[in-house]
């Protein structure tokens, strides 16, 4: 076997990076139509002619200014790892714009291939492009591709592997006194070993666009001579062109660009307006923009709670129910505790988080249908001007949205972010977010007691269901507020965002995205939940003598002795308090816990759940189990993203103390306006 061959995908956000890398791979990363998706590298591998090719997947960027992590990622992987070919994704439908990122890649004497992407919905918008002159211009090869359609990709995969062997160096010409100082830099670059020859060049333009993230890698500060050329090169550019060396040199890339746009782009006038403007005169609206934003939310959790839950997921559970008589009857004459073990911990508990697979395949394949449709773009823009006035970054959104599916994507979605800020209270406010695994726990109780009430048209649970996201907005937005104002006092920060054509998402795409997270929900609830509800089980039957699931055992002593705490919130019973506890690894784990501890032959869970709650204090339960405490797995992401045990600490800490209070306060509230 031949040694590893590496390319790297590399290009702006929203480009089809992912999509092609799906394409190569065969592999199921996430694949949205919005800037963002791709927070990390990620690799797979294709065999060409017996040669296993690994394939780099690296995050969307628009320059090699390395201004937030996700772009670090992509300039340290350029840069030190040295792929044998990169190739450039470009967006047909924004060439201008992407060859930008190309003359840098070009600057830094990578092996360059050009994936001339989306031509399709280029010349649906009248923009037609001859590969053949761009091609011919830039002395690289460019191939035409369309990723969702499969298109121009085995002609990808053979010209990358053909182009190994060949390299032409680039120059890009800033005029001769430039040209010249930069070759004084990289030759010190180089010579001293401050960085390889290869990225030589790049670092000396870099250098001299002031740029902070090349200024830190190569050390200026030590490098005497380096910086005294870099000084008085900014200088001297400034006096001759009359602008900052960073504005110089990015006119004169521009200037570049235009003249091969010119010569091998041609645009026609569309005869009508296009479609997309169209469409976001109404979505992107000042007024109805937000709106419409919490409209579409809205539908979502009443088909999600309505057709994923109450319809779908009653065969489900009607069909649990027949297995667990089925099972119960069987091990009649089996040992107590073996049969305790499979009705009340494995059916009782794993089972009752499974009964909300449905509603998770429901509200997936409808996220998936926003997000490749291009209105999960629009969403981040338009709750921008909320985020603004309270003065909050706008791509905080991006982590709020990307959240509802699971905080811990949400998390890491924050490393689009610029400033340690913006980052950090990203980070900190994203776990208020409803997610994923909170709505079983949600579809429990308000299938317990809101099924069967209607406000107006709409039924009672999804107002219920749409409530609590609204309230995890409401509460991340004002503990952001909160904190930019007291702990984390910094420089205002500004949002850009691309927004993308409206697309129509495959079916095959929405299929594979509704599955690949409902698999990781299935996948949790038969490891993670599993193995809690082992614990709770052996905890619930033990000491012996004690009556299984009873207050007497050391399960029914735990919750005892803490559930005086939760009493203000309306439900201080010692089961509450234990399925909350479990609920710190991880949500789901609340439901089986119900499940397990009330297990019945006799009656279904929600039916139980009404002899110890009521509709007033069954929502304030939602309410904290909303804001308490992140889960392990997001606690584990904030320790890693922070790199900080105390932050990961201070936001269970202050979240727990947010949940409780809301918690007390919507029951006592509710007491008081005579709802109980």
């Amino acid at each position: 076997m031949n040694k590893e061959f590496t390319v790297a995908l590399v290009g702006n956000p929203n480009c089809g990076k992912t999509s092609l890398f799906n394409v190569l791979t065969g592999s199921r990363q996430h694949v949205g139509n919005w800037p963002g998706v791709t927070v990390e590298r990620k690799e797979g591998f294709v065999k060409y002619q017996e040669q296993n090719i690994k394939v780099i997947d690296l995050p969307g960027t628009y320059s090699f200014s390395a201004s937030s992590e996700d772009e670090v990622i992509a300039v340290n992987y350029i840069l030190q790892k040295r792929p044998d070919v990169v190739v450039n994704v470009i967006d047909s439908g924004n060439i201008e714009r992407n060859l930008y990122l190309t003359v840098q890649l070009l600057e830094m004497n990578a092996r360059v291939l050009i994936a001339l992407n989306m031509t399709d919905e280029a010349e649906k918008r009248h923009i037609f492009i001859d590969r053949n002159k761009l091609s011919e211009l830039l002395a690289v090869p460019v191939v035409a591709t369309v990723a969702t359609r499969n298109s121009g990709v085995r002609e990808l995969i053979s010209t990358s592997y053909n182009m190994k062997d060949t390299l032409k160096p680039f120059r890009l010409d800033y005029g001769a006194a430039v040209n010249e100082l930069l070759s004084k830099i990289a030759d010190i670059l180089a010579a001293e070993d401050i960085c390889t020859e290869d990225a030589a060049h790049l670092m000396a333009v870099k250098l001299l666009e002031d740029d902070g993230y090349t200024k830190e890698v190569v050390q200026l500060e030590q490098h005497r001579q380096v910086k005294e050329l870099v000084e008085a090169g900014r200088s001297r550019i400034k006096t001759d062109s009359g602008f900052d060396a960073e504005i110089y040199l990015a006119d004169q890339r521009y200037q570049f660009i235009n003249k091969i746009i010119t010569r091998c782009v041609r645009k026609e006038v569309p005869p009508t307006e296009d479609q997309t403007e169209k469409i976001d005169r109404i979505v992107t609206n000042k007024w109805l923009g937000i709106p419409f934003f919490f409209l579409i939310m809205f539908l979502l959790y009443q088909i999600t709670m309505g057709f994923g839950n109450e319809f779908l997921g009653g065969y489900v559970e009607r069909a649990l129910a027949i297995l667990g008589e089925y099972l119960s009857s069987l091990m009649a004459k089996a040992p107590p505790l073996a049969k305790s073990f499979i009705v009340d911990a494995v059916i009782g508990g794993v089972g009752s988080v499974l009964v909300f697979v449905p509603l998770m395949l429901t509200m997936y394949f409808l996220i998936s249908f926003l997000e490749d449709s291009g209105y999960m773009a629009r969403a981040a823009y338009v709750m921008d001007r909320l985020m603004n006035a309270v003065g909050l970054h706008g791509k905080t959104a991006v982590a709020m949205i990307v959240g509802s599916g699971c905080n811990v994507a949400g998390i890491m979605s924050t490393r689009t972010l610029d400033t340690k800020k913006d980052r950090m209270i990203g980070i900190l406010i994203s776990p208020f977010i409803s997610c994923s695994a909170r709505l079983p726990v949600y579809a429990l109780f308000a299938g317990a007691f809101f099924k069967d009430k209607r406000v107006g048209f709409f039924p009672a649970s999804g107002l219920v269901f749409f409530s609590l996201y609204l309230l995890g907005i409401l509460v991340a937005v004002a503990a952001g507020k909160i904190l930019s104002k007291t702990v984390f006092k910094q420089e205002k920060s500004y949002f850009i965002m691309e927004l993308p054509p409206y697309r129509i998402p495959t079916l095959r795409s929405l299929l594979i995205h509704m599955w690949e997270k409902t698999e990781s929900f299935v996948k949790k609830a038969g490891t993670v939940v599993f193995g809690m509800v082992v614990v709770i089980w052996i905890l619930s039957v033990f000491p012996l003598g004690a009556e299984p699931g009873s207050a007497m055992s050391f399960l029914g002593r735990l919750g005892a002795f803490l559930a005086p705490v939760l009493s203000p919130a309306g439900f201080g019973s010692w089961e509450a308090t234990v399925a909350l506890i479990v609920g710190v690894g991880a949500k789901e784990a609340i439901v089986a816990t119900f499940g397990m501890v009330y297990a019945t032959e006799a009656d279904t869970l929600s039916n139980i759940l009404s002899l110890h709650f009521s509709a007033l204090s069954a929502y304030a339960f939602m309410v904290m189990t909303l804001l308490y405490s992140p889960c392990a797995a997001t606690f584990a992401i904030i320790r890693k993203e922070t790199n900080s045990v105390k932050w990961a600490l201070f936001s269970v800490g202050y979240s727990l103390l947010i949940g409780w209070s809301a918690a007390v306060f919507v029951y006592q509230a509710g007491k008081l306006l005579g709802l109980q």
